[in-house]
């Protein structure tokens, strides 16, 4: 009995197990922006996991303990990129649909528009094996512009310039689908010129409204 006592005694003594370290996640906004410049640079197959870690200045180790594979890295980073601002009261909002449109052909979102299509373009033998990131490619990616097309088509409806029967979703997927087609595949940029010539000659005849004078 003394013996089972001392042994319990014992117990009660021992110190408690010391618990693992826990992860620093404050690097992770950094690691995850480095994630993204990087695939927008050298696509999925040309990034690597030591030029994430250059780029975020931080260990390999750090990133691996974090994201154990490339995939899982890449996955984070897309599903945490910032979607446009699609609040409406900072939309442009001209009275017309071609002056939302042009209003929205600015240098900085040009840029913006076309780093986000070289990462869907470096993402694409991924996309089709991985419907995770197909909806994390989406939702970033697409859906923030989508949403933008839509409320300014929704707008035209409301005032009466195009017709309620108009095809909404089809419309304000045609401009987006273009813009991919001629960075991607005829590796051509996206200037302002050939945007506009877009909006005049695709999209507002598509939505029933004549081009303006001197567009033609």
């Amino acid at each position: 009995m003394a013996q089972s006592d001392s042994t319990a005694q014992l117990e009660s003594d021992a110190p408690a197990p010391r618990l693992g370290r826990k992860r620093d996640h404050t690097r992770d906004p950094e690691i995850l922006d480095a994630a993204i410049d990087v695939l927008a640079e050298s696509g999925f197959d040309g990034m690597t996991i030591d030029m994430v870690a250059a780029r975020a200045k931080a260990g390999k180790a750090t990133i691996y303990r974090r994201w154990p594979s490339k995939a899982d890295l890449v996955l984070d980073a897309v599903a945490c990129m910032k979607a446009a601002d699609l609040d409406p009261e900072r939309l442009p909002d001209t009275g017309t649909l071609r002056g939302d449109l042009v209003a929205m052909i600015r240098p900085r979102s040009i840029e913006e528009g076309e780093r986000k299509l070289r990462i869907m373009g470096g993402l694409f033998g991924l996309i089709s094996s991985s419907p995770e990131l197909a909806t994390a490619v989406h939702e970033a990616i697409l859906e923030p512009r989508l949403a933008v097309n839509r409320l300014f088509l929704r707008r035209a409806v409301d005032r009466g310039e195009i017709s309620a029967n108009r095809d909404i979703e089809l419309l304000a997927r045609v401009a987006s689908g273009m813009a991919a087609f001629r960075m991607l595949v005829e590796q051509q940029p996206l200037d302002a010129e050939y945007l506009t010539s877009l909006i005049d000659h695709v999209i507002l005849p598509a939505a029933g409204i004549a081009p303006e004078a001197g567009t033609t």
